[in-house]
């Protein structure tokens, strides 16, 4: 009995000496799943284009990049197109469809999900550098497969929940926790189809919404470009017309 005991123990031994991982070793293997770091920071510019559906709603965008955290997005429809841009330091919009057509400045709490979209790398990467804290919130599961759950609180105050997942290590949902003017408003981002460009695997088909809602905004990227010239007065917000 006791020899059976020894050998027990001794055969247990490698489970509870199994290493847990942390919260950067899972942010290191999706960085690494992505293309490496190496490879993701020699993306200095970025062009992406497609198309947004929803019910009866459809819009061709435009979305560019440029280091260090400029931002540009069109959406187009019927003719006419929207802008959000940023340039690292002031977000601007024209909205043609509410009747403005001069650029103004976006208001603080409705600009945060473009100066995340302005995040080049994606906000895990360099997070503590970005005061952003993470924790590992262990597996859950996403439809199916098995993921690793990250909290990310960030410098914003706002809260995001990243789904790895366990194989491949590529981000599958993304959770927001936004405080819009003292409301907590809850999205989810689901992504899929990931090709890569430049080196770098990104997400090629995106769905949006509310969390817990049916209606998701779909959106299919046809083609991302990399290391595209793009000129700085691209992201700067114009003089408005003169009345």
């Amino acid at each position: 009995m006791h020899q059976l005991l020894v050998s027990a123990l001794i055969c247990a031994v490698p489970l509870f000496s199994v290493h847990a991982q942390t919260v950067d070793e899972i942010i290191a293997k999706n960085i690494e799943a992505r293309g490496g770091l190496e490879r993701i920071k020699a993306i200095q510019t970025l062009r992406a284009s497609g198309e947004f559906t929803g019910g009866d709603f459809r819009a061709v965008f435009v979305q560019e990049n440029k280091r260090p955290g400029k931002v540009r997005e069109e959406q187009t429809i019927q003719g006419m197109t929207a802008i959000d841009a940023y340039d690292g330091k002031i977000a601007w919009r024209v909205s043609p469809f509410e009747g403005r057509k001069d650029p103004d400045f976006i208001a603080e709490d409705d600009r945060k999900p473009l100066l995340e979209d302005a995040d080049f790398d994606g906000m895990l990467v360099d997070y503590k550098n970005k005061d952003h804290v993470a924790e590992l919130l262990g597996h859950d599961n996403v439809e199916g497969t098995d993921c690793y759950k990250i909290k990310l609180r960030l410098a914003s105050g706002d809260t995001r929940y990243y789904y790895i997942d366990a194989d491949s290590f590529l981000e599958l949902k993304v959770e927001t926790e936004r405080n819009i003017r003292g409301t907590v408003r809850y999205s989810e981002v689901w992504y899929g189809d990931y090709e890569k460009a430049g080196g770098v695997y990104f997400p090629f088909a995106i769905e949006s919404g509310m969390k817990g809602s049916s209606n998701r905004l779909k959106i299919t990227i046809d083609k991302i470009d990399v290391n595209v010239p793009l000129a700085d007065a691209l992201f700067s917000m114009p003089a408005a017309k003169a009345k």
